[in-house]
């Protein structure tokens, strides 16, 4: 398939066009026409493209890629080391962030639902890009952490009374800590994202609403591996996901 077709189809399948996002979406850095074999991953980061090309790939698929806004745009250190990487190997780069978070089936927040057994009743926050809903039976803390430990690879940490009950969750992938002033309005019993500032811990612990971080990078594993997965089997291509952990 043409790397062409792989990106308007990709683009009107998350409906890239009403979100107003930190980065472009979509091809960053153009390598061969043709692409037959994709890997996906978290990060575009130097282990995960070396990865690709060992795996014999013609494009990567991520979440976090390259070009941020405010970013240095000189293309030196770390970024021209990448760059240089992907254009001597003619590897295309395909990056969706802010996107491929709210998809309601593809995203990485309705796949968090997924994977915990989540209901979603509805969306909040910026762009609507975070989420609430119920757990089908009300749990402690301390135990939906521990499902969360198990279902995501990572320890969580988890601010709240761990034997309190909770049922109504909200949740935002990645880093939208922000959110949790929102989530506590809409009567959430616990927050649920991957990053925690200072702050927080405090607002959690005077509101009595729990807030559980469970890493940026294990809260977006899945949204990555289900579009990967969704784009092999729309243009019938190869696609294999590579896990580069990271503690954060």
């Amino acid at each position: 398939m043409h790397r062409q077709e792989l990106e308007n189809y990709t683009q009107q399948l998350l409906e890239v066009a009403r979100f107003r996002d930190y980065c472009p979406n979509g091809l960053q850095v153009e390598g061969k026409p043709q692409i037959m074999r994709l890997v996906s991953g978290v990060t575009a980061n130097m282990a995960l493209l070396e990865a690709a090309v060992e795996q014999g790939a013609d494009a990567v698929l991520v979440h976090h890629g390259f070009f941020w806004k405010n970013e240095d745009s000189r293309v030196i250190g770390i970024k021209q080391r990448r760059l240089k990487f992907l254009l001597q190997h003619d590897l295309n780069l395909f990056a969706w962030h802010l996107p491929l978070d709210a998809h309601p089936t593809l995203g990485n927040n309705a796949q968090l639902a997924q994977q915990l057994n989540i209901s979603i009743d509805g969306t909040f926050g910026e762009q609507n890009l975070g989420c609430i809903g119920q757990l089908p039976a009300a749990m402690p803390l301390g135990e939906f952490a521990a499902l969360l430990q198990q279902r995501l690879g990572h320890v969580p940490l988890a601010v709240g009374d761990a034997s309190r009950h909770i049922s109504r969750i909200a949740w935002c992938s990645g880093g939208a800590q922000g959110y949790f002033n929102e989530a506590m309005t809409l009567g959430a019993d616990a927050y649920l994202t991957g990053e925690i500032s200072e702050a927080v811990v405090h607002s959690a612990r005077e509101s009595g609403v729990a807030f559980i971080a469970a890493g940026h990078h294990a809260t977006e594993r899945f949204g990555i591996q289900a579009l990967g997965q969704h784009l092999a089997g729309q243009f019938d291509i190869e696609h294999t996901y590579i896990d580069i952990l990271s503690p954060a």
